[in-house]
């Protein structure tokens, strides 16, 4: 039986390493970033989408932004194929694929003056290639959308603690926004920030059984309709009344919590209670019915590597970069952390036994059907004082298994309560700051879509614009929220997810061969590439045909079919372009010919 400890040491070793040699490599030598060019948040300035901001604080907002369900709920349901091929995939897939890949979609936006990536396709690899990435763009966004809403809505639903410690977070932003940026301390405000949303936590009890608590226990429909009213104002809003510092003080719980998790691993030691790999990787599993492969890359998506990170790489984050050597930290660094991420919440759910995983995670049919008989879970219902079983989707699976691990601690052994309670709230201010920075990347897309009819529209600065983009953005996602369920819509955002990252890689590749001081320094973008172009497809056309079109299976959706293909043909349509222009700048290249600059 392995321990936790091994995997963490190892994991923090291993990014390390990568981040000093890999990450400042991939920055200076192959992209060449200059900090004696100007970069838009100056070029640009305009006080609510462009913002030169301090580094720390960009990397606080961008890490909230991208890391979102995927390292959170993707290694939980992975954790099924048992946990060696889900540790294998977030170290292999962050280093080669994903920290790559946000760098690379960073650097390209700045390079265009913060565009977005459909506007970088088009320059980079003409007009059709730009049109199917905006489109695609717009329908993946909008998945992800709803996919990371519903881990929220069954989070919150019924739940007046959690609900309330995660609206006060917005209030509590705001006014953080308000004093900084009218030249208060960001010292001292952060510090009032943090200890107001512990606050809120701690009262959550309080409120509880309460005239207030009621009115918050509210139902699923509720929240998926209270949701994107929420997205629409911190999309229309200037960036630093909410989305920034509300992104900046989630950072700083996020990464609490995690680091806290660590020393408890560290203190505790808890084994890892499942096999390296469980009967389950060829598929048939009560959680993911596909085989190991291609389903792992599919289902931890963020933790590896995402697509949803080139919306916030090409959409919010490119318009408040301060000096280009920031990508570092704020792109390469980002990506590592969010890794991290993804191995303790594997961590946390492997500790459990795989009974009370199976149990937890499926639902009682299905559980019934393996034969096994839970071991800890009645303790923990009892502790926690909720049912526990049959509550799937991951994001509660994670909260038990790490209050799990925290009650071991002997001083925190009857607070198994307050540690489910904190992580839920946790898991989902984790996720809303990706859904209103999500939002406000699908509001840009919208922007440049209707300003081809409407030249003013491309304005992001014009509020009318802003406002209805906005809305547009919140009914497309409300409306797939309020009709799917997170198992339908969490494999869809999976592989529309891989398959925005391997357009992410596509331009990036394109990028590298033009500016590139070597050819050669194209490979690493060609090498993730190639995986995971293959891998998305493959699983894409798995799920069409052994559940979008198959009557017997319970995901069985014409609806979800029809997009499944369309964002294949899309990703098809641009490598194609890519291919042409790829053999174009080669050939100019090999001719000793000036590369030209993308128009």
């Amino acid at each position: 039986m392995d321990h936790a400890i091994t995997f963490v040491i190892a994991t923090l070793c291993i990014l390390a390493i990568c981040y000093r040699l890999y990450g400042v490599f991939f920055v200076r030598k192959v992209l060449r970033a200059d900090d004696t060019q100007v970069t838009p948040s100056h070029e640009l300035q305009d006080g609510k989408n462009y913002v030169p901001t301090k580094k720390w604080v960009n990397f606080g907002q961008h890490f909230a932004a991208i890391a979102a369900a995927g390292p959170l709920v993707g290694p939980v349901l992975a954790a099924q194929f048992g946990y060696l091929p889900s540790f294998l995939w977030l170290l292999i897939g962050c280093v080669i694929g994903g920290a790559v890949h946000d760098t690379v979609v960073l650097f390209a936006s700045m390079k265009h003056q913060g565009k977005s990536l459909s506007e970088v396709a088009k320059a980079e690899l003409g007009p059709v290639a730009g049109w199917c990435t905006g489109l695609a763009m717009l329908f993946i966004i909008t998945i992800t959308m709803a996919g990371l809403s519903m881990v929220v809505v069954h989070a919150l639903e019924r739940n007046p603690w959690g609900t309330f410690a995660v609206f006060m977070t917005i209030p509590i932003a705001m006014v953080l926004g308000l004093y900084e940026r009218f030249g208060g301390s960001m010292k001292y405000a952060t510090y009032v920030g943090i200890a107001a949303i512990m606050a809120s936590v701690l009262a959550g009890p309080y409120i509880q059984g309460t005239t207030f608590g009621n009115w918050l226990s509210l139902h699923a429909t509720t929240v998926s309709l209270l949701l994107p009213v929420y997205a629409f104002f911190a999309s229309a809003l200037p960036v630093w009344m909410l989305l920034t510092p509300r992104g900046y003080l989630s950072s700083f719980m996020k990464i609490g919590v995690f680091g806290a998790l660590i020393v408890g691993v560290v203190f505790i030691n808890p084994a890892v209670q499942f096999p390296a790999m469980t009967a389950f990787i060829h598929g048939g599993g009560p959680v993911l019915s596909g085989p190991v492969w291609p389903f792992i890359s599919i289902t931890i998506a963020c933790g590896a590597i995402s697509g949803f990170h080139a919306f916030i790489g090409s959409g919010t984050t490119p318009k408040l970069v301060d000096k280009w050597s920031d990508i570092l930290p704020v792109a390469f660094g980002a990506m590592l952390a969010e890794c991290l991420v993804g191995v303790m919440a594997l961590i946390a759910a492997t500790a459990l036994h795989p009974a009370d995983y199976f149990a937890i995670n499926s639902s009682a049919e299905a559980f019934a059907k393996l034969g096994m008989n839970v071991v800890d879970l009645p303790r923990l219902s009892h502790e926690i004082g909720m049912d526990l079983y049959g509550r799937t989707g991951g994001a509660v699976t994670l909260a038990v298994g790490m209050s799990y691990i925290f009650t071991k601690i002997p001083w925190f052994t009857s607070l198994a309560s307050y540690f489910f309670q904190f992580v839920v709230m946790f898991e989902a201010v984790f996720i809303l700051t990706a859904i209103d920075s999500g939002t406000r990347v699908s509001r840009y897309l919208i922007q440049d879509f209707a300003g081809d009819l409407f030249p003013k529209m491309k304005q992001l600065d014009w509020m009318p614009g802003a406002i209805g983009a906005s809305a547009v953005a919140c009914l497309l996602w409300g409306y797939l929220l309020n009709s799917g369920d997170i198992n339908s819509v969490w494999t869809l955002f999976g592989v529309s997810n891989q398959l925005m990252a391997s357009v992410g890689l596509i331009i990036g590749a394109t990028i590298i061969l033009r500016i590139g001081q070597k050819r050669r320094y194209a490979l690493t973008c060609l090498i993730p590439l190639a995986y995971l172009y293959v891998t998305v497809n493959y699983a894409g056309y798995w799920m069409v045909t052994h559940v979008y079109l198959n009557p017997a299976a319970k995901g069985y959706s014409i609806f979800n079919s029809i997009l499944s293909v369309t964002m294949m043909v899309l990703g098809f349509a641009i490598l194609v372009s890519a291919i042409s222009k790829w053999k174009e700048l080669l050939g100019l290249r090999s001719q000793g010919k000036l590369v030209p600059a993308a128009a």
